[in-house]
């Protein structure tokens, strides 16, 4: 497209543009996010929290934002940091998998996915301030079970939950 970016308002951490008829949100200041994979003895970390905008909890990865504390902060290091904060594990190691869009047609925020191993358990985790985290600790093979029972209590289902039921989406 050509035609110019408007800006229609900014708050701290988001910009509502428009371009043309499209209207979408950014990120501000350049802010990114990082979405974590732990896998740890057959084991996915999985987070639950109250999501404003759905007005429920919310099954998901562990994600922070990069670069919102400290600016340079890399993907791996803020993925580190906010394992350990949301989840209480600290991983030995962060290896970037990509970058990805969750919802190209509203947001023009992508997030870096990463993939945390050799994790030891130096917190109960939970988050900071209020954000109020359950952590859960779900065995692989009962990933499909356990994401139907959290959807049948009425659990929001983040959309990267698609990594982890794909061969029992496929078939």
């Amino acid at each position: 497209m050509s035609e110019p970016i408007e800006t229609v308002w900014e708050g701290r951490y988001i910009v509502v543009n428009k371009q043309g008829t499209w209207e979408y949100v950014s990120r501000a200041r350049g802010i990114q996010a990082a979405v974590i994979l732990a896998v740890d003895q057959g084991e996915v970390l999985l987070v639950e929290q109250y999501r404003v905008p759905l007005g429920r909890r919310c099954l998901e990865l562990p994600a922070g934002l990069v670069g919102d504390e400290e600016e340079g902060e890399s993907p791996e290091t803020s993925a580190a940091r906010e394992l350990e904060e949301e989840t209480g594990y600290r991983p030995a190691k962060v290896e970037k998998v990509g970058y990805f869009y969750s919802s190209p047609g509203m947001v023009s925020e992508g997030f870096t996915l990463v993939r945390a191993t050799g994790l030891t358990k130096v917190s109960d985790g939970g988050g900071q301030g209020d954000e109020d985290i359950t952590v859960h600790r779900v065995p692989l093979t009962g990933i499909v079970d356990f994401i139907a029972a959290k959807r049948g209590e009425g659990v929001a289902i983040d959309v990267r939950m698609f990594l982890l039921l794909g061969a029992s989406i496929l078939g």
